[in-house]
């Protein structure tokens, strides 16, 4: 079973002036596409906090790492400059079909700027704070979290019909 870690960067979250719904989307969500996860760590809009849960992650060879909220412009929004520097590789595909995906319910989509890429064993996926942004992200990662796991564990790929 694939183990994944989600974060949530949310100074309101983590003082708890509102109530995580993002995180819990994405807890309920990733059960179901059948990974191993017990919590959503919530943390301040700290670039050094939200990257030590990252490292700690990769470290602990944990295959899917999410994070949540911290992607739009705002002064606190610093979830992209945490994970980018931990990213071996970007993959910048998933958050344009993230934004392709959503860009019709929700046209201010393509203010995220979220990072998505692999490190090591690690896919580590940016997805903004909003519960819609959550279950938009679900359906990315179930369309294609499952080759990328593939590929990190050494598998060729598949061909091409």
């Amino acid at each position: 079973m694939k183990r994944a870690v989600i974060i949530t960067a949310s100074n309101r979250a983590f003082n708890g002036v509102y109530e995580d719904r993002s995180g819990q989307i994405l807890l309920q969500g990733l059960v179901e596409l059948g990974y191993d996860i017990n919590e959503v760590k919530i943390l301040p809009d700290d670039q050094a906090k939200i990257s030590e849960a990252i490292e700690l992650s990769i470290k602990d060879e944990i295959d899917l790492i999410v994070t949540t909220g911290g992607t739009g412009v705002s002064p606190f929004d610093v979830t992209p400059e945490a994970t980018a520097p931990l990213v071996e590789k970007t993959m910048p595909g998933i958050l344009e079909a993230l934004r392709a995906y959503s860009r019709d319910k929700v046209a201010t989509t393509d203010l995220s700027r979220g990072v998505a890429g692999v490190t090591k064993k690690s896919l580590i996926i940016n997805l903004p704070g909003s519960p819609g942004g959550a279950k938009d992200g679900l359906v990315i990662i179930e369309r294609l979290a499952s080759h990328i796991h593939d590929q990190l564990a050494g598998h060729d790929h598949s061909p091409s019909n």
